[in-house]
């Protein structure tokens, strides 16, 4: 089923023995649409850190509506390598990241997360011994070009082949591979206009430089797009892949 990412913003986060704060944004590869991290916004227990949870922490977003679960301790959360809030994502992060927890690389294999599909979720992380680090390798700070915010994505115009036709105002992703499968379109007047959905697919470039997401359709066929209805979460929706 798709989720809106949207009416997850806020959404309080859970570890095995407390809260840590609530969802604050996602990041998502522009190349393969999958959603590669959520961030955690922790408000005072870890102030001024920015804590990135990879889907293979939580698996599935099917969850009960009141707390979204990682399967990890705080304390594990609290020692795991740490990203200052105004760098971006360098890939060598993310190795010392996934081998801290001992999870497989997503970006070794063919499939969406590496060898799978799915993000695998293991019956407890297994984080190597040790205090957290910043990678700060030199080799390696060069952050991933197509690791993006969906927090920055929204609002960005949507450029079809004749001409700018409406805004991003949210995107649907599966529950189960955390694949972007559509964006959500504001079309026509700011508080009289409709939302639509067009699949990600259709995207052939986004201008972080124009803010602007350029796709391979008309406007019309943008504006003949399926009618957005966003439903509660965890309710079933019409369409949903």
């Amino acid at each position: 089923m798709l989720q809106s990412v949207k009416q997850l913003y806020g959404e309080r986060l859970g570890a095995l023995d407390g809260e840590i704060g609530h969802v604050k944004d996602f990041y998502f590869s522009d190349q393969s649409w999958a959603v590669r991290y959520l961030v955690a916004d922790t408000g005072n227990w870890l102030p001024g850190r920015q804590v990135l949870l990879s889907p293979h922490a939580i698996g599935s977003l099917d969850h009960d509506g009141k707390v979204l679960l990682a399967n990890l301790t705080r304390k594990q959360i609290e020692d795991s390598p740490a990203i200052e809030s105004h760098k971006p994502v360098s890939r060598q992060y993310e190795e010392d990241y996934y081998r801290y927890y001992g999870w497989p690389y997503y970006w070794q294999g063919d499939g969406l997360w590496g060898m799978s599909g799915f993000p695998i979720l293991e019956s407890a992380a297994q984080p190597r011994p040790g205090k957290r680090q910043v990678a700060t390798d030199p080799k390696h700070e060069l952050a991933d070009a197509h690791l993006r915010s969906t927090q920055a994505v929204k609002g960005y115009h949507l450029s079809a082949g004749d001409g700018i036709t409406g805004h991003v105002a949210d995107f649907m992703m599966d529950d189960k591979s955390w694949a972007i499968g559509e964006l959500v379109i504001k079309i026509g007047n700011r508080f009289t206009g409709k939302e639509v959905r067009i699949p990600a697919s259709s995207v052939k470039q986004i201008s972080y430089n124009d803010s602007t997401v350029f796709v391979n359709l008309t406007r019309q066929a943008v504006e003949q797009s399926p009618e957005h209805h966003l439903v509660a979460a965890g309710a079933a929706e019409d369409g949903a892949l």
